[in-house]
């Protein structure tokens, strides 16, 4: 049976979500993958936070990606597998083999992260912006969850964590992040919702070629300025140097999309991630984000 090690933060999550179970089962899931699929599952990649994702081999030598997602931990395996089947490589890594029901998914290999080759902002915007474009299409009845649903969630993540946390942003920033969020989830139309990735940042941008592509989708049915929001959080001390909106009108203009919505979904998502953040003790990344959620509150109403 192979031997599998189990990165301490993927073992943590799965702990704390009851998945102990599949942790024990981890080293005969691995060796059952490897025989049907034809692989030999090597090392695991020490960045993973919520899933087992791990160097793998085909027998003729082509490199892949294994990973296994836990039940409990982060949107179900059935989501990202909808989202690369649809893509078929183009903006996302490309999907080799896939089991919904073991959580599993043997993906292409691709190279650095993004985060790593210390590109400018607004290249990597830029770069991050396109790829997540490539990916939008309409795909109803596929089985995602809507952006609507995503807004709801929002709001009451914010309200819930920003309280639990002690009010660690002012209660405008907070108010207004949980209005943003409900204002996008009354906005969502399933004529205009496209399949979106739910989480466009560096560290989900690998090479390719000459390229990048996106990794760890979340999948989602939404109006597509909210892959832009996701932009808008990233980079929080840069959005606050001279005009804040400047980067929403950007991103929409080169997308053809609507600034403010791309705003109302930053807005939310900046606050939400921030409070995660410092949930986790991620700093000073979480201070970072509810530091610019407080000074861009007091524009509430001006907009891009």
């Amino acid at each position: 049976m192979s031997r599998v090690r189990v990165p301490e933060v993927v073992r943590a999550k799965a702990v704390a979500a009851g998945a102990q179970q599949w942790l024990w089962g981890l080293p005969a899931l691995v060796a059952s993958l490897e025989s049907d699929w034809g692989i030999s599952a090597g090392d695991p990649y020490e960045g993973g936070t919520e899933a087992y994702v791990a160097r793998a081999d085909f027998g003729d030598g082509t490199p892949a990606v294994l990973k296994l997602v836990p039940p409990r931990v982060g949107p179900p395996a059935s989501h990202e597998i909808t989202v690369l089947r649809l893509a078929g490589g183009d903006g996302c890594a490309r999907l080799l083999r896939s089991d919904e029901a073991r959580g599993a998914l043997l993906i292409e290999r691709l190279g650095r992260p993004m985060a790593g080759l210390g590109l400018p902002a607004r290249t990597r915007q830029a770069i991050l912006c396109d790829a997540a474009a490539r990916l939008w299409r309409r795909a109803p009845g596929c089985g995602l969850p809507t952006g609507a649903a995503k807004g709801r969630w929002l709001a009451a993540y914010i309200e819930r964590a920003w309280e639990q946390l002690g009010r660690p942003c002012s209660e405008r920033a907070a108010q207004e992040a949980i209005d943003c969020a409900l204002r996008r989830a009354a906005a969502h139309d399933d004529e205009r919702a496209v399949v979106v990735h739910g989480d466009v940042h560096q560290w989900n941008a690998l090479r390719s070629g000459d390229g990048f592509k996106l990794i760890d989708p979340d999948g989602m049915l939404a109006e597509p300025e909210s892959d832009l929001g996701v932009l808008m959080r990233e980079d929080p001390v840069e959005l606050v140097r001279g005009d804040p909106f400047k980067r929403a009108r950007w991103l929409a203009a080169r997308t053809g999309l609507d600034a403010v919505a791309v705003w109302e979904w930053g807005a939310a998502e900046r606050v939400s991630t921030g409070l995660l953040a410092t949930s986790a003790g991620l700093q000073p990344a979480g201070r970072e984000m509810l530091a610019t959620a407080d000074r861009v509150a007091l524009l509430a109403g001006q907009g891009p």
